[in-house]
């Protein structure tokens, strides 16, 4: 045999592997309808040519792929949009679904692009609705279900079903990967449907008890001008903060690798004199405590856990002003009230809350007991940022506390859940510490190789280039310092228990 046909045969062979054998083409797919699923889009998409919602952005990195576009109407109320994105090349026989974020209503296309460029066949929802609001709650008590919960799982049952319609067999395994609303969809679904995935990936989890605190914080810190804290005095509270708790870890380097142990006092920033821009007058600085603190009512019952020391330079989405964010706020203009005018500034924690519970029972609340999720043969990988000005990241905490407490053997907890805190990372990204870290290649290796993260390796970036690397620790370790070496190497430090 000639090496001319050695090599022609051996690009064959390559190609036949990487080819799946289509059990049906790409247009036919809309022939799958069903009087609760209507495909609207099967088409193929060439490599390069794929463009989102008629932007003229391309997304010239993927590879060639059958688009699929349905609406699912699991009830009469239920306007359920997906897509599935199935690659007609190169598809490693795995499937892929992608969370969204707040309130939902859009379809997640980056997340399938980098699930598309892995080889999966990936798929996402817009939750039921369109646009960021909540206002499509407010009389519709279907759909408030089809965005916790409803639409995600019939998301993956139809995606499963065009992925063995396409391909004439069974995607092999499932993942799911979200951060923020999309951790909090995660997290659901490993409870409500614990066979479903066989890993999941839940970053900075958006509890939605969170909403509460959101609304307690921006009562206490911007409904009396007298208590608001103006952006330009941010960076002087946070100096004064790394300055308590930054050497706290053995090393003083700008984050605080353990802002638990962290607990500052700001008097030393009382104005002397008359209110300025280097200083904070006793108000602001009760204010700047408050936020440091946990949610609690008056008769000291803690309702959601603090925002840590160390997020102080973004404190505006939360104390900025002078309204609440719309993201927490619509919980109660469109789910609790009903009410599009609702004055937040009526707003007391120990009745609303109690009253946003009673609502979010059931439906959209968080639940600890995934047992069946583990006996199942899931994994489950959360983490979530120290710096998180979104979600108080202790609420992470205390989700996979109770995890363990539940478990029937809290010592063999650690096979299928693990938590990764992230020193100075913001809400799911961003911040001063290292936010960068492949979580679908860590999943991926915990599920179909048997090896659970030991620590994970994370990166940040400036500029484009990475400028610091650190390894992130399974809670509740952290990593400390060897004592020599760069300081911006993950290899010179260890993970251990806290002192």
């Amino acid at each position: 045999m000639t090496k001319g046909l050695v090599a022609s045969t051996l690009v064959l062979l390559s190609t036949l592997v990487s080819a799946p054998l289509m059990a049906e083409s790409c247009e036919n797919l809309l022939k799958l309808a069903s009087p609760a699923v209507s495909i609207t889009l099967a088409k193929k998409i060439d490599a390069g040519a794929f463009t989102s919602g008629g932007s003229p952005k391309m997304f010239s990195h993927l590879p060639a792929f059958c688009r699929v576009a349905a609406t699912l109407k699991p009830t009469s109320a239920s306007d359920i949009r997906i897509e599935v994105w199935l690659p007609l090349i190169g598809w490693n026989g795995k499937f892929l679904a992608v969370g969204s974020g707040g309130w939902g209503g859009s379809i997640a296309y980056d997340g399938m692009a980098d699930a598309l460029q892995r080889g999966y066949a990936t798929s996402a929802t817009d939750d039921g609705h369109s646009g960021p609001s909540a206002s499509f709650i407010q009389g519709h008590p279907e759909k408030f279900i089809d965005f916790a919960y409803r639409a995600e799982h019939e998301m993956t049952v139809e995606a499963k079903a065009l992925i063995k319609t396409f391909y004439g067999r069974e995607a092999r395994l499932s993942y799911w990967n979200g951060c923020s609303g999309g951790g909090r969809e995660g997290l659901l679904q490993a409870y409500r449907y614990p066979d479903e995935f066989d890993g999941i990936i839940a970053g900075d989890p958006a509890d939605v008890r969170r909403n509460s605190w959101a609304l307690w914080l921006a009562v206490q810190t911007f409904k009396d001008p007298a208590d608001y804290i103006s952006p330009d005095k941010y960076s002087m509270i946070h100096r004064a903060v790394l300055n308590a708790c930054d050497a706290n870890d053995g090393l003083k380097d700008g984050l605080i690798g353990n802002p638990e142990s962290c607990h500052v006092s700001l008097k030393s920033l009382e104005c002397k004199a008359a209110d300025n821009s280097d200083c904070l007058t006793p108000r602001q600085i009760q204010t700047a405590q408050t936020i440091m603190s946990p949610a609690t009512t008056p008769t000291g019952k803690v309702l959601f856990p603090r925002l840590e020391p160390g997020t102080e330079l973004r404190w505006t989405r939360l104390a900025g002003g002078p309204a609440p964010a719309d993201l927490f706020l619509d919980e109660f203009r469109y789910v609790v009230y009903q009410d599009p005018n609702w004055d937040w500034k009526t707003f007391n924690l120990e009745r609303d809350a109690a009253k946003s519970n009673a609502v979010d029972k059931d439906i959209d609340s968080l639940d600890p007991h995934l047992a069946s999720f583990a006996k199942h043969g899931g994994k489950l990988l959360l983490y979530h940022g120290w710096a998180d000005q979104q979600v108080a990241p202790g609420s992470s905490i205390e989700f996979y506390k109770s995890v363990l407490a539940l478990s029937e053997d809290p010592a063999q907890a650690s096979n299928w859940i693990r938590l990764f805190m992230a020193p100075g990372m913001g809400h799911c990204s961003g911040g001063e510490g290292p936010d960068n870290f492949d979580k679908i290649s860590l999943i991926e290796q915990w599920v179909e190789q048997g090896k659970p993260p030991a620590q994970i390796t994370a990166s940040h970036q400036t500029a484009g280039h990475v400028d610091r690397t650190r390894p992130l620790c399974p809670y509740p370790q952290v990593a400390r310092y060897n004592g020599s070496g760069n300081i911006d190497n993950a290899a010179n430090f260890t993970c251990s228990n806290p002192q």
